[in-house]
């Protein structure tokens, strides 16, 4: 393994067996799930744990989520030496403790085959072979860092090690709808009693209180809830999804920091509390400028009618590239570059505001993106070639940056992963491990907390 920023490339995992752990008991769960009524089904939902953090006076936690699935997350890095259990399996929750683990935390996620199964369902990855599975396993990017322990988190033999994980975890992180781990025993009231330091940190789509706390849904629900996705799209006529879930990931990023606050907020009063992060509240984050801008929130701009300075222009070679010269020293620049100085004086008049677009539509139309970055780059303005998902983990300053690692799979296949996005000069993250297949970590973990 090289440093700790750049690319990384290991070497071959000898830990085959181990990673095919779990395989059969998740295959006889999808017979299972396959014959059973919806009803019965339950929710989709994970629970992940972090038993121990840095500078949180050794914080442990555990997550939870919408899946069948628990991560038990214990740190042991400089920068985060807590313990997180977690259930959880949609993004919000899985990116909530995959910040933690890079950073430093031992998670170790506890995983229901029933509900591994939907998941298999749901992604296409039903009848895979075992090395297709382990593959798959380790591109999971947010399964990076973390430990896996196989087992029904709502079946009566499970409850001797979750109590006992929860007995030593500093933070819970859970992502079912609210009301359903108090249905299996393990809502806040019932592990705060186990442990009263602990953090619980609950992530869903509306939150635990409010008339839409039970409503289902994912990122652009909560996008919709929020008034976020009215705005989104170029079409005055109708909105459009964003392509990426940005609910799911803002919401994964205030649970992360709902549990630092809660761990710090500890240390004065040695007590945890339950951290209730809704997507849709997180999302209404989205409108903030809007509201900012505009003094009468039922009068705001159509949406795809931006700004001249701001621009997505279709080159000669059919490219894109993005500009976003909004300061007027940009602009000047911008102007003089596409060879229309008469424009800068344009940059705010709405009456023109098309016929500056269009124009600078047909100029940009007559290079390539090539020459228009040498352009633009020597010219000092704001623009970008807009990139493929292929081309930024190929760009020198993203790998430079440590946020485009290599990994080998079990089989030898290199994998692509995201580098943490958190740079710290004296703990930076570190590399541990791929996502294992899960119930990997069975024999290590039941050993560990129910020794004898």
């Amino acid at each position: 393994m090289q440093g700790r920023r750049g690319r990384r490339i290991l070497g071959r995992d000898g830990g085959a067996a181990e990673q095919r752990a779990g395989i059969g008991q998740v295959e006889a769960a999808a017979g299972v799930l396959e014959a059973a009524p919806e009803a019965a089904r339950g929710p989709v939902g994970i629970v992940q744990c972090v038993l121990r953090a840095v500078d949180f006076g050794q914080a442990k936690a555990l997550v939870g989520g919408m899946g069948g699935q628990f991560v038990l997350g214990l740190g042991r890095e400089p920068a985060l030496q807590n313990r997180f259990p977690g259930l959880d399996l949609f993004l919000p929750g899985p990116y909530c403790t995959w910040m933690l683990a890079d950073l430093g935390a031992e998670v170790v996620r506890v995983e229901h085959p029933r509900e591994l199964a939907k998941q298999a369902q749901v992604f296409g990855a039903q009848g895979l072979s075992p090395a297709d599975q382990a593959l798959r396993r380790a591109r999971d990017i947010f399964g990076r860092n973390k430990k896996s322990l196989l087992l029904d988190p709502g079946d009566d033999g499970s409850r001797p090690l979750l109590e006992a994980l929860v007995r030593r975890a500093d933070v819970l992180v859970e992502d079912y709808r609210p009301g359903v781990m108090d249905k299996m025993g393990l809502g806040y009231e019932a592990m705060a009693a186990l442990n009263p330091k602990l953090v619980y940190c609950s992530v869903t789509l509306c939150g635990q209180t409010g008339p839409y706390r039970n409503k289902p849904g994912h990122d652009p629900i909560a996008l919709s809830i929020a008034g976020a996705l009215s705005r989104i799209g170029e079409d005055p006529e109708r909105p459009s999804f964003p392509g990426v879930p940005v609910a799911d990931l803002l919401s994964g990023s205030n649970a992360v920091i709902g549990v630092l606050a809660a761990l710090h907020a500890r240390r004065a009063t040695g007590r945890g509390q339950h951290v209730d992060v809704a997507m849709s509240d997180a999302a209404m984050a989205l409108i903030a400028s809007l509201l900012s801008r505009n003094p009468d929130p039922a009068r705001l701009p159509p949406r795809g009618k931006r700004r001249a300075d701001n621009g997505l222009w279709r080159c000669a070679d059919g490219r894109w590239v993005c500009t976003t010269d909004m300061e007027p020293r940009y602009w000047a620049r911008f102007c003089e570059v596409v060879g229309r100085p008469d424009f800068e004086a344009l940059q705010l008049d709405q009456a023109r505001r098309e016929e500056v677009i269009a124009g600078i539509a047909a100029i940009m139309a007559t290079r390539t993106s090539a020459e228009w970055m040498a352009l633009f780059d020597a010219a000092g303005t704001q623009a970008m070639p807009i990139y493929e998902p292929a081309e930024a983990l190929a760009d020198p300053h993203n790998a430079m940056r440590g946020m485009t690692p290599v990994y080998s799979a079990p089989g030898g296949e290199p994998v692509h992963h995201i580098g943490c996005p958190i740079k710290l000069s004296d703990t930076p993250s570190a590399f541990r491990n791929l996502a294992p297949m899960p119930g990997a970590d069975d024999a290590e973990i039941r050993a560990r907390f129910l020794p004898g």
